[in-house]
């Protein structure tokens, strides 16, 4: 059954496809959840709040395609696990490191764990840490940032262009990275 048809029926009040959908997304949404904490239970607690944020919003979802819908549910897993990291004070960044903030990802990910990491984006100065965050780690881009910050898009850009260079700055002062000299 497709994942339109399936709102479809749900959206008509047909309770038991509530199962159907919880059980087309667990797996998927609990791996998501997974890369995110250190253990299970962590992770399916997680898992199952958001999944009940996601059935109470699905009223509010207008299906275009397929992975469309799948990117939706991606946004409030990842949504709620940061919340949990917040609310816990143990931010772990997760995820591919953005090839412009690191570029020999293998050096810093042998020196550096996520708290170091973590801890220098910390010491961002507020305006740079909120886009850096909703940029590198959210996924959003410059003009949704733009929207939801009430700044423009090239505010978005600049800022997190300034946020890269100190980030990778204070790793250079720390020792965590080093800068490698381009040959002609």
């Amino acid at each position: 059954m497709d994942v339109e048809n399936l709102l479809t029926q749900l959206k008509k009040g047909n309770k038991a496809v509530e199962r159907v959908i919880f059980d087309l997304l667990a797996d998927r949404m609990l791996l998501l959840c997974m890369r995110y904490v250190k253990n299970r239970e962590d992770a399916e607690e997680l898992m199952l709040s958001g999944m009940l944020k996601l059935f109470r919003h699905l009223p509010e979802f207008k299906f275009q395609f397929e992975n469309g819908f799948y990117a939706w549910c991606r946004r409030i897993m990842v949504n709620e696990c940061l919340m949990h990291l917040r609310k816990h004070h143990s931010f772990i960044l997760a995820g591919e490191p953005s090839a412009d903030i690191i570029q020999d990802n293998e050096e810093i990910i042998a020196r550096l764990d996520a708290a170091d990491l973590f801890e220098e984006i910390l010491q961002l100065p507020p305006g740079y840490r909120t886009i850096f965050n909703l940029y590198a780690v959210e996924g959003y881009d410059h003009r949704e940032i733009a929207e939801l910050l009430t700044i423009s898009v090239g505010t978005s850009k600049s800022q997190l262009s300034k946020a890269r260079a100190l980030l990778q700055k204070n790793l250079v002062q720390k020792g965590f990275y080093h800068v490698r000299k381009k040959t002609i």
